[in-house]
């Protein structure tokens, strides 16, 4: 069983029925039991790391979800990743869950690309990681952001090019992250979810 972890913030029901078009049985929640008895975590999120943290935080679910990230596979998507690092500089210094070492920082405006970052890019890998074994390099995913991850990189699966080498898939453990969304990224983001869900 996958359980997308519900704490008020993301996409949930287009990520249930991605997963649902998959064949995949998942469950949307903010029970503590059925997190720990999920074989599989998802963390979604969209909107402000600070706002992000601070639901989490009262649904009293960080610290189940740390324990239990070191047991089972857990998959950040877009701020849900972001949401791994050990702290964001969105408004402010808000601390993470501390699960994948970095930062989330304001990406810079190289080639005068606009930010935030939406559409389609490209990933191209750089370490090898359980998740892309479906994925080619060139293979295109949808992203919607204005911060990115700073971490080292043995953490990035895959980086995309926008003005900058963004992190798209990072991995540290049983942890994983998309900076993109996978349920809105066609055949590559479905092939990821499924490959996910053999882990």
């Amino acid at each position: 069983m996958i359980t997308i972890i519900d704490y008020g913030v993301g996409n949930l029901f287009s990520l249930k029925s991605s997963l649902k078009q998959l064949g995949l049985e998942a469950v949307v929640t903010a029970d503590a039991d059925t997190i720990r008895k999920a074989d599989r975590l998802i963390l979604p999120g969209v909107g402000a790391f600070g706002d992000a943290m601070a639901k989490l935080e009262a649904t009293g679910l960080v610290p189940v979800i740390k324990t239990e990230a070191e047991k089972k596979p857990l998959l950040g998507i877009c701020l849900g990743m972001q949401m791994l690092f050990d702290k964001s500089y969105e408004f402010g210094e808000t601390e993470g869950l501390g699960l994948i070492p970095g930062t989330v920082e304001l990406m810079h405006h190289a080639n005068n690309l606009v930010i935030p970052h939406i559409g389609w890019n490209s990933l191209e890998k750089n370490e090898p990681c359980k998740l892309l074994e479906s994925v080619n390099d060139g293979d295109y995913v949808y992203f919607v952001h204005s911060y990115a991850a700073v971490t080292d990189s043995k953490n990035v699966a895959a980086y995309c090019d926008y003005g900058m080498k963004v992190p798209a898939l990072v991995m540290s453990g049983n942890v994983y992250g998309c900076q993109f969304h996978p349920e809105k990224s066609g055949k590559t983001g479905l092939g990821i979810l499924k490959t996910f869900a053999s882990l």
